[in-house]
């Protein structure tokens, strides 16, 4: 029987490994032509690989978690088709990848195209030995997949919270019945006592792998690369959020409503000109520090994989609502695993909106030199000309690479900031 060996794929840009995300097949399972047969992530991307024959998969590469080399063996096909071509002929060079995934996890995600992914495709004689590429399964692991219980079983377990797997475990048996469930519920106050505090020490193992994996690579790369220098400061928003409810009263229907990021975008934007050394990039390679006109906002995002950062390309060019437009189609984009992969930012908002607490101290979203932090809104007493006045107030916690940015300079920004948010309809108007 001939099989066809799919190959990690050189997907370019450098990249010397991928890690094996997730697996849509398992050992001696049927597969299909143009079917999904993995998920696999570079430190850039995330994409699925597609099986361009059809047969019963012979092999597997490794674990999901697993980073494998390009060029390696991914899955092994035993082909269902007696015709396909022989081992010396030339092998098919196209196969259907899924589009891209996910959105960028940071900067160096964003700064790259999407590269046309074909897995290599190999015909060979003989498959390699499955004991090395399969899975190897332990006898508890086996027993979950074996556990029978009729429905009405599994509801009453669900709603007892009686686990099947633990309890087919300790009763030696994979075929569970209602009888089973009474004698464990029957068990003596000192089973229950250890089963009770075996639930209070249990520890549970959450593999790190995929987007989680390169968001904990990116922030350990950023925080023990670049000399972090944070800065504080109240600002007094209570104008801009009079001016900012009058704005959606008249104009929400029509353009859209406006929160809070729209105006901290174009704050950002005017300051920006005054104090081009926050908005750039370092060149760590060619140690060379490239400073933009252009204001690219990456604005941070939290997903159900993790956060990310889609950009907020020219932003010094847009209106308020077409900010406001486009950072919602970018949070959309990037909660659904859509995105623009090329886009560079320059500088990076990140809000944690009503949890964003009194302070943070933001992490550089390399290779930037400066990322500004909103905290949530607060409303208390301030002295103003002598007198006590409520008024809201919002913290920005800003940080810096102090290779580049200089403590007077890092102030003066976030001062210019400021001024444009506390006196909006001067500053903020387009």
């Amino acid at each position: 029987m001939s099989h066809y060996t799919i190959k990690i794929p050189d997907i370019g840009e450098g990249i010397t490994e991928v890690e094996i995300v997730e697996w849509f097949v398992q050992v001696n399972e049927p597969v299909a032509e143009d079917q999904k047969v993995a998920s696999v992530m570079t430190d850039k991307v995330s994409v699925d690989i597609t099986s361009p024959v059809a047969g019963t998969v012979a092999a597997l590469g490794g674990a999901a978690g697993e980073v494998l080399a390009v060029g390696a063996n991914l899955v092994d096909i035993a082909l269902a088709d007696a015709n396909v071509a022989p081992v010396d002929e030339p092998q098919p060079t196209s196969a259907a990848v899924e589009p891209v995934s996910i959105a960028t996890v940071a900067q160096e995600q964003n700064s790259h195209s999407i590269p046309s992914l074909t897995p290599e495709v190999n015909a060979i004689e003989a498959p390699p030995a499955p004991s090395t590429l399969s899975h190897a399964t332990t006898p508890h692991e086996r027993l979950l997949h074996k556990v029978q219980a009729s429905p009405a079983v599994r509801k009453r377990a669900a709603s007892l919270t009686i686990d099947l797997s633990q309890l087919a475990l300790q009763l030696q048996k994979n075929h569970l019945t209602h009888a089973d469930l009474d004698q464990h519920l029957a068990g003596s106050d000192t089973s229950r006592a250890r089963t009770r505090s075996a639930a209070t020490d249990a520890i549970h193992t959450v593999p790190v792998r995929g987007l989680r994996r390169q968001i904990a690579k990116k922030m350990l790369e950023s925080s023990q690369s670049i000399p972090h220098f944070s800065y504080v400061e109240a600002i007094d928003v209570t104008e801009l959020e009079v001016w900012r409810q009058q704005l959606n009263h008249h104009w929400a229907e029509q353009r859209g409503r406006l929160t809070l990021l729209p105006f901290l975008v174009r704050a950002m934007c005017l300051a920006v000109q005054k104090h081009p050394e926050v908005n750039a990039r370092y060149d760590a390679e060619q140690q060379v520090l490239h400073q933009y006109d252009a204001v690219h906002i990456a604005i941070a995002t939290q997903t159900d994989e993790g956060l990310m950062v889609p950009v907020l390309e020219n932003a010094q060019q847009l209106s308020l609502w077409d900010i406001a437009a486009q950072i919602q189609d970018l949070a959309q984009k990037a909660r659904s695993g859509g995105g623009d992969l090329k886009a560079k930012s320059t500088i990076t908002l990140s809000s944690l909106g009503a949890l964003g607490g009194v302070v943070a101290t933001p992490i550089i979203n390399a290779p930037e030199v400066a990322i500004v932090g909103v905290n949530k809104q607060i409303r208390m007493p301030v002295v103003i000309d002598e007198q006590i006045q409520i008024r809201t107030m919002m913290n920005l916690s800003s940080s810096f690479d102090h290779r580049f940015v200089d403590g007077m300079h890092a102030a003066e920004f976030i001062q210019t900031v400021r001024a444009f948010l506390e006196k909006p309809q001067v500053y903020l108007v387009d």
